[in-house]
């Protein structure tokens, strides 16, 4: 901003507005940045959801049945042996879903950087107008 002496208040004013206009715009794209690399870690964390699932699956229906025997030859019943097969499998694939479902909380999510920037924008312009 000049400091020229005979400029308007309509033209300081126009000059501000324009400056305060530039920011707004800089914020948003800036928060708008923010929450594409956001959404791509929450891809990322969806992608690991899927890949619990799959490795779930799959580990069900390939290693169940070969401990399921192996059980039952060290003498434990087959039903018994199914249960702890089944429950050992249930819990892995509990751990790797609520690591992803935390990846996709909403707080991971929010465009913390733009948030603090607005803030201190805020803060700067709330100076400059008090000490007028």
């Amino acid at each position: 901003m000049t400091t020229d002496p005979n400029k308007s208040t309509g033209s300081l004013l126009s000059d501000a507005l324009t400056h305060v206009s530039s920011l707004v715009r800089s914020e948003v794209d800036l928060a708008r940045a923010e929450l594409n690399e956001n959404l791509k870690s929450a891809g990322a964390a969806i992608g690991l959801i899927v890949g619990a699932v799959v490795v779930a699956l799959t580990a069900l229906n390939v290693l169940s049945a070969a401990l399921v025997a192996a059980l039952t030859e060290a003498g434990i019943p087959a039903g018994w042996s199914a249960l702890i097969v089944g429950v050992a499998f249930a819990l892995i694939a509990y751990v790797m879903v609520n690591k992803g479902t935390n990846a996709l909380k909403l707080s991971s999510l929010a465009p913390t950087r733009t948030t603090k920037n607005v803030k201190r924008d805020a803060q700067a312009v709330k100076e400059v107008y008090d000490d007028k």
